[in-house]
């Protein structure tokens, strides 16, 4: 080994001490790397729940770059006072020059602490809706929904977001706590029909489409008013009146998963046009046009009416 250092020194000029640290430095790397593929072939091989794997595999990853790191700052920096003074330039100059990894690296500890939402999570950030598929020290990945695939379906694409965007922009999760939201679907019909028998419709439609997510609902609502200022005095589902400009719309109130909601509404109308179709009284409405002739119908004015 001291006939490879002096000919490495004849020849680069880099002294032994310095060519220790350079071959300490390749064998720690291809180790963790090595380690690092090792570990995520065992998890993914005996690991049967997709998301307890990735948690996993992300764990073994941070713990062996944390020591890996450890181990090069020990061989690269033994002389400590020497060191101490080479990283007060260089911290007050990277601060400067990195301020956004910086950031993204503190919000990536924010989530990490905090938990504001997990990998498998919906939640919308900015103008940015979608199931975080991803954490990472700088960014994280969400799988896009909404934007113009209807009822917030997967668009398929992929967003990475910087996290320091925990720090500036709005965050909502569709998942955390309660796991469930509310949605309405408007029936508009006629005023010619029978409102009173199409409430009854769907009312009793809604309520037999509800029964057993109900008492799911009011089991996760005990879990999460533990954590959570959640109040809701009612979760069963109901149908509104109100009276629009072509129409009696009733609109159906209900409890769903977020990532089921487009295929309740697709159930709930299907339902919906059975029912109707079996009632001549109930007809459907929609933006008109109506003439009105005051010859004709306007009303006779009475000729006897005193002054």
């Amino acid at each position: 080994m001291q006939q490879v250092y002096q000919y490495v020194e004849n020849w680069l000029g880099l002294s032994p001490e310095f060519q220790f640290k350079i071959y300490a430095t390749a064998i720690l790397i291809l180790t963790v790397v090595l380690l690092r593929r090792f570990a995520h072939y065992l998890v993914n091989r005996f690991s049967k729940d997709v998301k307890s794997g990735y948690h996993l595999r992300r764990v073994i990853s941070y713990v062996l770059v944390f020591f890996c790191f450890l181990f090069l700052f020990r061989v690269w920096f033994s002389d400590m006072e020497s060191f101490a003074t080479y990283f007060g330039l260089l911290s007050a100059g990277l601060a400067i020059a990195l301020r956004d990894p910086i950031v993204n690296f503190a919000g990536w500890l924010f989530l990490m602490l905090w938990r504001p939402f997990e990998v498998g999570d919906r939640i919308q950030i900015g103008e940015f809706p979608g199931d975080v598929i991803d954490i990472g020290i700088f960014q994280f990945t969400i799988n896009e929904i909404g934007q113009w695939a209807a009822s917030e379906q997967s668009t398929g694409r992929i967003v990475h977001i910087p996290n320091a965007k925990v720090f500036s922009d709005v965050q909502a999760n569709y998942t955390k706590g309660f796991e469930y939201i509310w949605n309405e679907i408007p029936v508009l019909i006629t005023f010619e029909s029978d409102w009173k028998k199409a409430k009854f419709i769907l009312k009793d439609l809604i309520e037999e489409y509800s029964k057993d997510i109900n008492y799911i609902a009011n089991k996760k609502l005990r879990q999460a008013s533990k954590k959570y200022m959640i109040v809701y005095r009612k979760l069963t589902p109901k149908v509104y009146l109100s009276v629009k400009g072509s129409g009696v719309e009733l609109t159906l109130r209900y409890l769903v998963s977020p990532y089921k909601r487009r295929d309740s509404e697709e159930y709930l109308w299907e339902e919906i046009l059975n029912r109707f179709a079996l009632n001549e009284d109930l007809d459907f409405a929609y933006p008109t046009i109506r003439s009105y002739r005051e010859h004709i119908e306007g009303k006779q004015a009475d000729n006897n009416t005193k002054e």
